[in-house]
């Protein structure tokens, strides 16, 4: 018999889900039972998602200026806030936990209304404007990046990491081997549902101006836009150039695992599989992100000596190739950056995050669990 219901909202993107998938499983291994609330764009990610239920709540965006859009916004907000109420009276949960995005915002602001003990993880190193706008409401907050001990909201946050799914901690299993001379040279290219254009345009100019003998031994994975995929796979088979080219791989832990570099953007999921994997890796922020600094992300990884961050406006293709071919050809600096990729993974970060919101299902609090970790 389950302990009880916990019932998880996250948007319906990639970079939500997969951490909330990751503590679904780990609920669900202590004998929860797990329910999901999500938007409508959750469909591509959320098929596999271990949920009991899968509840979709009305969401938007507040990012329009128009007072009409900001209208209607509000409206779907309210009637999701209004539709998250009832789901939670049916389904009792013990507590609501929320990953980000404005999807989470009715189910969370439902849950606080009605008294359910709440928590909020926060993926990034500085905090989005929908956790920003329930922050002072929940019960807890959890941090992937974010700094423990500091700001308005420190007595309350546990600094946790980002949780990772199990077939990261599987791919972690795996050793980093770096290309051996002559042989095959494996490079992972993905940016995101918003983030892929850039790469697309810009790394087969780039693959186009590496030596002849490294392109021989490249194979590329590049997850490429619907609209972009044909126009790169063609690039690619231009230049001669093994090449994978998909919207989406199912299978990215395995992908990164097998990759000797990686090149993408550094929202806070990929930084914290590529670092529980160990994967050396060039991080471009995606530059127009709302509400995170991409580059605050990556800046431990970058520090420990396990990445590079450079800014999209600084990369033209002949820098590309140049920063790319110089990481290729050294294959005992790769190595080093993997060992140091990995010094800073935190592969129990799911564990952890499992425990705080199992302390505050119980109606534990934040000071208790704390004190309790430091015991």
């Amino acid at each position: 018999m389950a302990k009880g219901v916990i019932l998880l909202a996250a948007g319906g993107t990639g970079g939500h889900l997969f951490p909330a998938e990751a503590l679904a499983h780990e609920l669900g291994a202590r004998g929860w039972q797990v329910h999901l609330a999500t938007d409508e764009r959750a469909g591509r990610y959320a098929g596999s998602f271990p949920a009991a239920a899968i509840h979709e709540i009305p969401a938007a965006t507040i990012g329009s200026k128009n007072p009409l859009a900001l209208a209607r916004a509000f409206w779907t907000i309210w009637r999701g806030a209004r539709e998250a109420g009832r789901v939670i009276a049916r389904i009792g949960p013990k507590a609501v936990v929320g990953f980000g995005g404005y999807p989470t915002l009715p189910p969370l602001w439902a849950a606080t209304r009605r008294g359910v003990p709440s928590l909020i993880h926060e993926q990034n190193a500085v905090m989005g404007r929908a956790n920003k706008a329930l922050a002072p409401r929940v019960t807890a907050i959890a941090g992937g990046f974010l700094p423990e001990g500091e700001g308005a909201y420190a007595a309350k946050t546990v600094a946790t990491g980002n949780p990772v799914r199990p077939a990261v901690i599987e791919a972690a299993a795996t050793p980093y081997a770096p290309p051996a001379a002559g042989g095959p040279v494996e490079l992972l290219v993905f940016g995101g549902s918003q983030g892929a254009q850039f790469f697309s345009q810009a790394l087969p100019p780039a693959v186009a101006l590496l030596p002849a003998a490294m392109r021989a031994r490249l194979r590329v994975t590049q997850q490429a836009r619907a609209e972009d995929e044909e126009a790169v796979r063609a690039a690619y088979a231009g230049l001669g150039v093994a090449a994978e080219v998909s919207p989406f791989f199912t299978d990215m832990a395995r992908r990164i695992a097998a990759a000797h570099l990686v090149v993408s953007r550094s929202g806070a999921s990929t930084v914290s599989e590529v670092a529980a994997i160990g994967r050396p890796a060039l991080f471009v922020p995606y530059p127009h992100a709302l509400d995170h600094d991409q580059a605050a992300n990556a800046a431990a990884l970058a520090a420990a000596g396990g990445a590079e961050v450079h800014a999209q406006s600084t990369l033209s293709p002949q820098r590309i190739a140049q920063l790319a071919g110089d990481l290729l050809e050294a294959p005992d600096r790769l190595a080093a950056m993997a060992a140091a990729a990995r010094s800073v993974g935190r592969p129990q970060a799911t564990r952890l995050l499992g425990d705080l919101t199992e302390a505050i299902a119980s109606g534990q609090s934040v000071a208790a669990f704390k004190g309790r970790m430091r015991a």
